[in-house]
């Protein structure tokens, strides 16, 4: 455990109301950004007054919430908004694999957030004012190729499309990645804005280097009350408006893309169920159009019945069918044999708790891992067993559009 203080004396919290921000995204400075951001609302920190290295095992949700009881538990709160977000909160992300080391959680020195008609500054200890810098753009960028070349993915789609056939599993989520290199440092910041202006719907996030906007939320807790939005099944936008409805019409009507919907509902509904003394999941999925692709999408909305933390929440529901496969331990298995790379924070859990156990807790979809003048993107595809490579190359081709509009405006 690291604890930016500097001492093991209780975190003091302070919680005060204040007027309209605005934006919310332009009002953090360079130095190690935090954001979690949908249509203008949310949470945006900075600093770091207690981070640590989550340890991988599968133990590691179980181990992060008894670190956080012990830093948020003992914090000298006072909290003059108390409402879900107020008080001290971490953010956090987790890797995909959870025998992957990179998961991370951090109380930030400070936090200013707008939700649900209040807006409030939290600061922890004597938060020093950061110093602001003007944003600035990356310069030429140059792409190349990640872990496998576009070919030798199709390669690995075909081979799990046949174990598929050959009745292994039903579904298996495989992802790729692609290197952006910038001329000059990449400012998160840029990112963030641009993929919030862009993205309003999505949760535009940054936690440890981790940036992107997904558009699937794993879990939201207020209270007892929880809410999931489950994503599966995806077609590109179309080319004008005929074409879009004829891309959505299809979308809804294939077979192959409405049961891999219905896998990754009939995951969410077994894991959660447990959990909760009501569950509701809808018998048919919306169409959710977003600039860049269509998905088939389903609410999913129920009640705890133990007061589990948003914590405890996630760590039943990862990995869920729409981001690893099914059934899951198997699917697991074939990503770690086929994939041929490390996924680090792409398709985990990302997002903040609070003292109280309430969060937003999304899967970091759309996303890359930036460092210095480099930038990891991600992108990937459920695959069936009647999957087409080619057509799966060009789904996760669309995916990268998100990250790389990010980095080229």
């Amino acid at each position: 455990m690291s604890v930016a203080l500097g001492t093991t004396r209780p975190l003091p919290v302070r919680t005060t109301p204040v007027g309209d921000p605005g934006d919310l995204l332009a009002s953090l400075p360079r130095t190690a950004p935090y954001a979690w951001i949908r249509n203008g609302e949310g949470l945006v920190g900075w600093g770091e007054a207690a981070r640590v290295a989550v340890p991988p095992g599968p133990g590691r949700f179980a181990w992060a919430r008894e670190w956080l009881a012990t830093v948020l538990g003992d914090a000298q709160v006072r909290d003059d908004v108390r409402t879900p977000g107020s008080g001290a909160v971490a953010f956090g992300s987790f890797t995909f694999d959870e025998d992957a080391h990179g998961s991370v959680l951090v109380v930030p020195r400070a936090v200013l957030a707008r939700r649900d008609g209040h807006a409030w500054l939290t600061t922890v200890g004597d938060a020093p004012l950061e110093t602001f810098t003007p944003v600035r753009d990356p310069g030429r960028i140059s792409y190349g190729d990640g872990s496998l070349t576009a070919p030798e993915w199709q390669g690995v789609v075909a081979r799990a499309a046949r174990r598929i056939r050959e009745g292994e599993l039903e579904k298996v989520v495989l992802a790729r990645d692609l290197v952006a290199t910038t001329e000059r440092p990449i400012d998160v910041r840029l990112l963030l804005s641009r993929l919030a202006a862009r993205y309003p719907e999505c949760y535009t996030f940054s936690v440890a280097g981790l940036v992107g906007a997904t558009p699937e939320l794993l879990i939201r807790r207020t209270g007892q009350e929880i809410e999931s939005l489950v994503l599966a099944g995806t077609t590109a936008r179309g080319t004008g408006a005929a074409d879009d409805l004829a891309r959505g019409a299809a979308l809804f009507a294939s077979a192959k893309d409405r049961h891999e919907h219905e896998c990754a509902i009939a995951s969410v509904r077994q894991t959660l169920a447990p959990l909760c003394s009501s569950l509701t999941t809808p018998d048919e999925p919306e169409l959710l159009v977003l600039p860049n692709v269509q998905h088939l999408a389903s609410h999913v909305t129920g009640r705890l019945a133990d007061g589990a933390s948003v914590l405890d929440v996630v760590a039943a529901m990862h990995p869920t069918a729409a981001v690893g496969g099914t059934p899951t331990k198997t699917a697991i298995q074939v990503i770690r044999e086929l994939e041929g790379m490390d996924r680090a924070g792409y398709a985990g859990p990302v997002g903040w708790i609070d003292a109280n156990g309430d969060g937003e807790w999304g899967i970091a979809l759309r996303s890359g891992q930036v460092q210095g003048r480099r930038a990891r993107l991600f992108a990937g595809g459920g695959i069936m067993g009647d999957s087409d490579p080619a057509a799966e190359l060009a789904e996760a081709q669309a995916k990268f559009r998100v990250m790389q509009y990010a980095l080229e405006g």
